[in-house]
């Protein structure tokens, strides 16, 4: 039961009422406050105050400071009256319910209101700031675009005005040529020197034309290339991944696969079969997909026996666990595992978080919620796109919130 303040103050005018609530050594985030019209409320756990008001006031209007341990509440009267008390007298149950229940309702459609105008202004400053932005790269292109012009313009004159200048030159040229022609035409005698200078120069142009032949080269001769890569093991990209992880992982699992338990001696009297792990380990996944969780587990366990560095065989007994419900056998299990896959590279990612999922889960079956969410966070670092994990973990979350709201009201 809230124990509710007693010792406020309180003054008025014609206008408005002034109200002083002590806060009792609450902080402001501590401080839950709800006021309507006609009902104001002053929540800090474990005090309460409430008042059912005697006239109506402007909510809009009013105001709330905290400060100094005090909370001061301005409430503006809807007429302007003295008021014969600051709450109404009845002490009808019902009454105070209806009103109670209506001022819940009013604030929840106010802050509702709020929330859904803030929203339309977020998303409207949003769309302006795209349009500005779209508005201020379209200038951008169009001055671009007009620069490119101007350059194409004034590199299409230049080329046109030395085009139109080659050509005169070669006019003057050819001009002044052909009047030095007809020049040593009208002299053509023999023993004339400068015809004899004129012919030697053309038959020295025309020989020089005659040897200037283009030497094409012969066509090339088609073959292929042969591209060859580093070996990989992993999926990924030498350049991005980290190597020395990557080694120490392969070599561990090479050790793993070479390991023989020091029990093998005690189970002389199995088959070939029987001694080999990876052929435990499938036939506990057939188990497991039969629901013979007990024979899986029988079959993971006689595997780990074998060998004891297959981080597969511990994570898959663990969920065998939690069918069970040996959950405390399921964590010690997952937590192998994790140990096992170690470094952590793309290789074993999927594995990781199998574990890391296994175990949550045995934690909060467990009600231990705080360390499964952990857990499931460390899977959604490994795998952040996971949406059934993402749904999860915001379960487990809603939970612990709920829980801890639960502890403040006892």
């Amino acid at each position: 039961m809230p124990l509710h303040v007693t010792d406020y103050t309180w003054s008025q005018t014609d206008s408005t009422i002034h109200l002083s609530v002590p806060l009792k050594g609450a902080t402001v985030r501590k401080v839950d406050i709800v006021s309507t019209e006609e009902y104001l409320k002053v929540h800090f756990p474990p005090f309460l105050f409430e008042a059912f008001l005697f006239e109506p006031v402007d909510d809009d209007r009013s105001t709330a400071r905290i400060g100094n341990g005090v909370a001061v509440f301005t409430l503006p009267k809807k007429r302007c009256k003295v008021w014969e008390r600051l709450m109404i007298t009845t002490d009808d149950k019902e009454t105070k319910k209806e009103i109670r229940e209506r001022a819940l309702l009013k604030q929840q459609q106010k802050l509702s209101a709020e929330s859904k105008q803030k929203g339309e202004k977020q998303q409207a400053e949003k769309k302006y700031a795209l349009e500005t932005m779209m508005k201020l790269e379209k200038e951008e292109r169009d001055r671009i675009e007009k620069m490119k012009e101007a350059e194409r313009e004034k590199t299409t004159a230049e080329l046109a005005a030395w085009q139109l200048r080659q050509k005169q030159k070669a006019e003057e040229a050819q001009q002044k040529q052909n009047h030095q022609i007809q020049q040593a035409g009208s002299t053509d005698i023999p023993g004339n020197r400068l015809t004899d200078v004129v012919k030697n120069k053309q038959d020295h142009r025309n020989s020089k034309t005659k040897k200037i032949q283009p030497q094409l080269p012969p066509p090339r001769r088609c073959g292929n290339i042969a591209v060859t890569f580093t070996p990989r093991v992993f999926p990924t990209a030498l350049r991005e991944s980290l190597v020395p992880e990557e080694e120490e992982w392969l070599k561990k699992q090479a050790e793993a696969r070479r390991a023989v338990s020091a029990e093998v001696e005690e189970l002389q009297d199995l088959t070939e079969e029987e001694r080999n792990h990876d052929w435990l380990k499938q036939k506990g996944d057939k188990c497991f997909t039969n629901g013979d969780y007990v024979g899986a587990v029988n079959a993971y366990s006689l595997g780990i026996r074998l060998n004891r560095k297959i981080p597969a065989l511990y994570s898959n007994r663990a969920a065998c666990h939690l069918k069970l419900r040996n959950l405390h056998k399921a964590i010690e299990d997952s937590s192998k595992a994790l140990d096992l896959l170690t470094p952590a590279v793309p290789a074993n990612s999927a594995a990781r978080v199998r574990a890391s999922i296994r175990r949550g889960s045995a934690f909060c079956q467990l009600q231990l919620y705080a360390e499964g969410l952990q857990d499931y966070e460390a899977a959604l670092k490994i795998d952040p796109h996971n949406e059934a994990l993402q749904e999860d973990a915001q379960i487990i979350r809603d939970i612990i919130q709920g829980s801890a709201g639960q502890n403040e009201t006892q």
